[in-house]
């Protein structure tokens, strides 16, 4: 039996955290969920492991926001599917910050919307 794909997701909220990970595991997704940019590098690089998408917030504590930290993963794997996650003004700034061919979902939207679009990917 194959692994179900893996979705790479970094949010700081963790009770959004919670939410998507129970329903993209309803929907057969595995997930890795980190609150950072700096970790999820450290995964993406680090563990080696495919996935099949990063979902990300625009805005995340640390160094790395979500707009730097899809360009780098996209320097590793050029290919990789983005979508942005934000609650603010991050709209605004997607067509000149985000990375091109992403997809961006403005907070509040209904979990099922996420899995949806990752199925479309």
């Amino acid at each position: 039996m194959s692994e179900p794909p893996s979705i790479l997701i970094v949010e700081d909220e963790y009770p959004l955290q919670g939410v998507l990970e129970s329903v993209l595991a309803d929907a057969g997704f595995a997930s890795d969920i980190l609150s950072s940019g700096e970790e999820a590098m450290t995964v993406f690089v680090a563990r080696g492991k495919r996935h099949k998408a990063l979902v990300t917030d625009v805005y995340l504590g640390g160094k790395l926001n979500g707009w730097d930290l899809a360009r780098r993963m996209r320097e590793k794997d050029p290919a990789l599917p983005v979508v942005y996650i934000t609650g603010s003004a991050g709209a605004a700034l997607w067509r000149s910050q985000g990375v091109p061919n992403s997809v961006l979902l403005e907070k509040p939207f209904h979990p099922e919307r996420l899995v949806a679009t990752l199925m479309g990917l």
